[in-house]
């Protein structure tokens, strides 16, 4: 029997090459590629064909996320295990519901790390109990489906990848060169997606990213979010796009930047 082929993808090199060197090491297991974006990680996959593929969440191009969807779309029965330092129910519910079988957390021991992989080279499923309470806990205070993530959802996966791109700062020219189309295509999924969504700015567009986590960034303590229901009757949602924009800027301590350190989407 041949060697259990991994694919690696994290945009943290150090992190990686850690992961790498761990599993490498492991007798039957061996590194086939390690990408550090979620894009490359698709097509290094359709390549490929890994065993497994080991994704993080917070990455730049494409999010494990979608990348994720992007990859079990292709082939339903690749195993995919999720190793990442977010911890968001919104974000493990969308993995489970695409297919993926296996999170783990970058803070648990290394140990946990080989004994999911071992996991799932038994076709077993195997989440880390903070996931698993995290899911429990949802279910509890309200099994429907939140406006928020219904709105996600009516995004399709091609208008998701712009909403990244675009929040990333990328102009349209090079969206349209990373996703193979022109640039009038590009432009016009821009204007849908703001349709769409009923929203009128850029600033706005990241904003949205950011509260459906479709990029991740560090929020100083000025910039919080309240949660859905409880924003209260005065709550104005263009304040808060204004607010979270000053709050980012660099003299207010704040930085609005992608997983890789691109600065995000000019406001202006």
């Amino acid at each position: 029997m041949g060697a259990f082929r991994i694919l690696v993808a994290d945009d943290h090199p150090i992190f990686r090459l850690g992961v790498c060197s761990l599993l490498g090491s492991h007798e039957g297991w061996e590194i086939c590629a390690e990408v550090a974006d979620g894009r490359d990680a698709v097509e290094k996959c359709r390549q490929l064909a890994p065993d497994l593929v080991i994704l993080d969440i917070c990455m730049p191009k494409l999010n494990g996320l979608d990348a994720a969807r992007m990859i079990l779309k292709d082939n339903p029965a690749q195993k995919i295990l999720i190793l990442t330092d977010v911890d968001s129910e919104r974000v493990a519910r969308g993995c489970l519901e695409a297919g993926v079988r296996g999170w783990v957390f970058k803070s648990d021991a290394t140990h946990d790390v080989t004994t999911a992989v071992e996991a799932l080279q038994r076709h077993q499923s195997v989440f880390s109990s903070r996931i698993s309470n995290l899911m429990m806990e949802r279910y509890l205070r309200q099994p429907c489906v939140s406006p928020p993530a219904a709105e996600v959802r009516r995004l399709s996966p091609r208008e998701r990848e712009v909403v990244q791109l675009v929040s990333e700062g990328r102009a349209s020219k090079e969206i349209a060169t990373m996703l193979g189309v022109t640039v009038k295509t590009t432009e016009t999924h821009r204007s849908n997606i703001l349709r769409k969504l009923n929203l009128h700015s850029i600033a706005e567009l990241v904003l949205y990213a950011v509260r459906n986590e479709i990029v991740h960034v560090q929020l100083p303590a000025e910039a919080r979010f309240p949660q859905h229901g409880n924003a209260g009757a005065d709550f104005d949602p263009e304040d808060l796009t204004e607010n979270f924009v000053a709050a980012m800027q660099p003299e207010n301590g704040g930085s609005l930047s992608s997983p890789a350190g691109r600065p995000l989407a000019n406001t202006a």
